[in-house]
């Protein structure tokens, strides 16, 4: 099992900045993937953004391209999502995910373990 906890949501101005962390634990392995959804109120869990745990390669999704980055510290386990120049519409569930391989994947079912999510909300 692998346990996952994200930290760091909050409540930001349009235009703000913050930086969320997820700390992984448990039977984690070099050779996973760690991915951050978001899922809006009454929307279906969408992708962010994705990074290999080896190697450090990186996938986004176009709408936060340039405005997010992802990042790792394997000494810790723990991952991270700078999220800059907030909008509104980023307002959402934050998740991070983990599975077991070497591909970026963005689909949703790929994922095995899941965190519970961290709160963030961007108001206008």
């Amino acid at each position: 099992q692998v346990q996952l906890v994200e930290s760091g949501g909050g409540l930001v101005q349009a235009g703000g900045s913050l930086r969320l962390s997820c700390a992984a634990s448990g039977r984690t392995s070099d050779t996973f993937v760690m991915g951050w959804f978001r899922q809006a109120p009454g929307e279906e869990r969408e992708f962010v953004a994705a990074i290999r745990w080896i190697g450090g390669g990186t996938y986004y999704t176009n709408s936060v391209k340039g405005r997010f980055i992802i990042s790792r510290d394997n000494a810790k386990k723990t991952a991270y999502l700078q999220m800059n120049n907030l909008k509104p519409e980023d307002t959402a569930v934050y998740y991070c995910a983990v599975f077991r391989g070497t591909g970026l994947s963005l689909v949703r079912n790929d994922y095995n373990y899941w965190g519970r999510g961290t709160q963030v909300t961007v108001s206008p």
